[in-house]
């Protein structure tokens, strides 16, 4: 990596920040947003991406931050067809050089910093050997390396699962040809974003990486509630709170299995396909369960969804870290997960939430009900708000490691 002296004294070094999609605004996505401002205390930032959205777009022109993109966004082809060839890297890597002046600006780059996802990787064969990376590796591809992204929102498999393995050979190659030429780079290094995902990145890939935790942004999800605007949901007195794209993985076909018969209500945030969301309302109404699949909301409103509900649970599936905890404990609400993956690098349970075997039904109704208890609440958020302090996952923390690993 390149150190100050090789830069203009007084001058701030330039970085481009390349993420494929922000079409989904999850977690990831939630994340950079959060960090952007920050960064530009270190660097002169550019943004690139495949696919933007009104939020990004905003944030760009606030700071006066130069955004990359295609005249039209590009998004990942789902065909199962295109998937067993492998067109995704490629299409990604053409629809990078339709962005107007990018290719020359990476040229003539300092840094990139490169987050993981739809159509990210396909920027790598733009960047010439000289320019220093660093690769955010949120996890390996779920897709080509697991089957649970394989399988219907009930959990019943889309197609034979081993005749899906098999097809997918020559995608999984390439993806693990792509991280490891890229890990060999002279001036590369990755980054995972939890303990987990860094085991996970070694098992898969075979590469040691450190980590770079993500982040929350106390202005964002304030601890005082004084200025919470009307919660968005008007239904149940009591309720949950469910946030991820509706899906197996997300687990939000087995939440709301769980939550039936505790009479409390689910909200779920993260939107999903039209015949997924349909069939998730049909579920919840057999189960004689209340589900209400909020529109997209505004900070404010997912804060103050978020802290008058009864907790904040997620039963997803090997989930590589998990915002979600974080955000419920510095909102002041319960966390209440399954006791996998990257979730257990922020609670401790029965000290700042639970964690919980999946199966265990009587367990999640049992903290459920502990949830409604003032005391605990009070103790669970205390002791969560030490952890985010312990982590310090602030953004200002986040820019500076990432300061840090490349110069």
């Amino acid at each position: 990596m390149s150190s100050y002296s090789e830069l203009e004294e007084g001058v701030l070094p330039s970085l481009i920040v390349a993420k494929g999609s922000f079409a989904a605004m999850g977690g990831a996505e939630r994340d950079l947003l959060r960090i952007i401002p920050s960064l530009t205390k270190f660097f002169s930032v550019k943004i690139a991406t495949l696919h933007k959205v009104p939020e990004l777009e905003d944030l760009c022109e606030k700071l006066k931050i130069k955004l990359f993109a295609p005249k039209n966004n590009w998004s990942l082809s789902r065909n199962i067809f295109s998937t067993i060839i492998d067109t995704g890297i490629k299409s990604a890597s053409n629809a990078w050089a339709t962005c107007e002046g990018l290719i020359d600006e990476i040229n003539d780059i300092d840094f990139m910093h490169i987050i993981s996802g739809d159509g990210s990787l396909g920027i790598f064969r733009h960047i010439p050997e000289h320019i220093s990376c660093h690769l955010h590796l949120l996890e390996p591809h779920r897709g080509l390396h697991q089957d649970v992204l394989h399988r219907r929102i009930d959990g019943f498999p889309k197609r034979n699962l081993w005749l899906t393995k098999l097809l997918l050979s020559r995608a999984r190659k390439r993806d693990l040809q792509l991280i490891k030429k890229f890990n060999l780079r002279n001036k590369s290094l990755i980054s995972s974003n939890s303990n987990y995902s860094s085991s996970m990145a070694k098992d898969v890939y075979g590469i040691k990486t450190g980590v770079l935790w993500p982040c929350v942004d106390s202005s964002e999800f304030p601890e005082d509630d004084s200025n919470d605007v009307e919660n968005p949901y008007n239904g149940n007195d009591e309720y949950i709170v469910n946030i991820g794209k509706a899906s197996w993985v997300k687990g939000t076909w087995e939440t709301i299995k769980m939550v039936s018969g505790t009479k409390l209500g689910v909200v779920h945030v993260g939107g999903g396909e039209e015949k997924d969301l349909k069939k998730l309302k049909e579920y919840a109404d057999h189960l004689d369960v209340d589900l209400w699949i909020s529109p997209r909301l505004s900070s404010p409103e997912l804060v103050s969804l978020m802290r008058n509900s009864r907790a904040i649970v997620s039963m997803a599936y090997g989930e590589a870290f998990g915002l979600t905890p974080i955000e419920a404990f510095a909102v002041g609400t319960p966390a209440i997960f399954v006791n996998e993956g990257g979730f257990r690098d922020t609670i401790k349970d029965g000290v700042s939430g639970k964690l919980l075997d999946r199966n265990d039904l009587t367990g999640w109704h049992m903290a459920l009900e502990e949830a409604s208890n003032k005391n605990n609440r009070e103790k669970w958020t205390k002791e969560g708000r030490k952890r985010i302090a312990e982590l310090d996952l602030s953004p200002e923390n986040h820019a500076r490691r990432i300061k840090e690993i490349l110069i």
